[in-house]
């Protein structure tokens, strides 16, 4: 088959362990699934259905960040107000639709360490307006991520330390006991509204103390058990 230019880049990110790649397929994102930072954004984190958006899956969008190296990620246009949103990112390797909560952890392939990097001023404008924020969510290099740990058998990612520092000093600390909604029903839930299949991540949310970044710093992003994810901001 010809095509009048050439087929855009697939998302490829490293997989622990061995030397196949995950390619990326859809980006999921849950919104305010920790209820501090649900507070801090200004809502009541009381516990109705999670809502979802989501990002570009290509390569434009996801930067796959090596084990041991530092990701190099261009401060976006547009904007004044650069913020770091650290999350459990939750690969998919089995398709499915409508699937039950009990058996959700079968269709994860694996977990990382992801940061939802978002124009905040621009979010923020689209919310006062009514409008959709995607401008604010799904620009250029928007979501880095680290490697993917593959999921053991019986043994899923539901609790452990979530942590973001910058240059050095801490700003985001969690546990992922405090999800709202947890990993397990946020797959259930998703599979209700779209037809998961491999390829897939799922952003699941970011702690309270989400902030700005600047030009030069260096991002760190950790989860208990996972590869870091290490960034600088140029």
């Amino acid at each position: 088959m010809q095509t009048p230019f050439p087929p855009h880049a697939t998302a490829l990110v490293p997989i622990e362990g061995s030397t196949q790649m995950f390619p990326v397929r859809r980006v999921y994102c849950v919104g305010r699934n920790y209820a501090a930072h649900a507070r801090e954004m200004g809502s009541d984190p009381n516990r109705e259905p999670p809502f979802f958006f989501c990002k570009p899956g290509d390569a434009d969008a996801v930067i796959a960040v090596p084990a041991g190296q530092t990701g190099a990620i261009a401060y976006p246009s547009a904007t004044h107000d650069l913020h770091h949103e650290v999350e459990l990112v939750v690969a998919i390797g089995k398709a499915g639709s409508e699937i039950a909560v009990e058996q959700a952890s079968d269709h994860v392939f694996g977990y990382a360490v992801g940061l939802d990097l978002t124009r905040r001023d621009l979010q923020g404008q689209m919310k006062a307006q009514g409008r959709p924020w995607e401008i604010g969510k799904a620009f250029d290099q928007s979501a880095p991520i680290g490697p993917i740990t593959p999921r053991q058998p019986g043994a899923p990612l539901t609790h452990g330390a979530i942590a973001l520092s910058v240059d050095g000093a801490v700003r985001q600390q969690g546990r992922l006991e405090q999800m709202i909604w947890s990993v397990d029903e946020t797959i259930a839930r998703l599979s209700t509204l779209f037809t998961l299949k491999p390829g897939d991540l799922i952003f699941t949310g970011t702690p309270d103390g989400v902030g700005a970044i600047t030009r030069g710093q260096v991002l760190v992003g950790s989860i208990d058990g996972l590869s870091p994810l290490q960034v600088r901001i140029v």
